[in-house]
């Protein structure tokens, strides 16, 4: 019994590290900012803004690809994979040929740890100032 005992704490330990340090060596985001304020943006103008983040994790992390929730935010992603240390850029081009208020999410599908990260948009287009 104490045999079968130590059995089953040996496989469940070394079943628990085998999948930590599968985890600790994947990629990982770090954004500066998960979301952004435009506030009060006149009707035209530039709808461009961009999340900056850095590759935290061990692997090379590749973003498969980037979806919104309305076709009004047009996202652009890294082409190639961002390699751990390496700081990456994701721009985002809401059009602001439309008065009124809107908020947006940005959904990322990618190999980091957390494998779809959520970012926001907000903000109000006025016609003039």
């Amino acid at each position: 019994m104490k045999r079968y005992i130590l059995f089953l704490f040996l496989v469940s330990f070394t079943s628990l590290a085998i999948s930590q340090s599968s985890t600790s060596t994947k990629a990982q985001f770090k954004f500066e900012k998960e979301f952004i304020n435009y506030g009060k943006i006149v009707k035209n103008s530039d709808g461009n803004r961009v999340f900056e983040f850095t590759n935290i994790g061990k692997s090379p992390l590749i973003i498969k690809e980037i979806k919104t929730s309305c076709d009004c935010a047009i996202p652009k992603k890294p082409e190639r994979p961002i390699m751990p240390g390496e700081k990456g850029k994701i721009v985002v081009s809401y059009d602001t040929s439309k008065v009124g208020g809107f908020s947006k999410q940005i959904t990322i599908f990618s190999n980091a740890r957390q494998e779809i990260k959520r970012l926001r948009i907000k903000g109000f287009v006025v016609k003039n100032k």
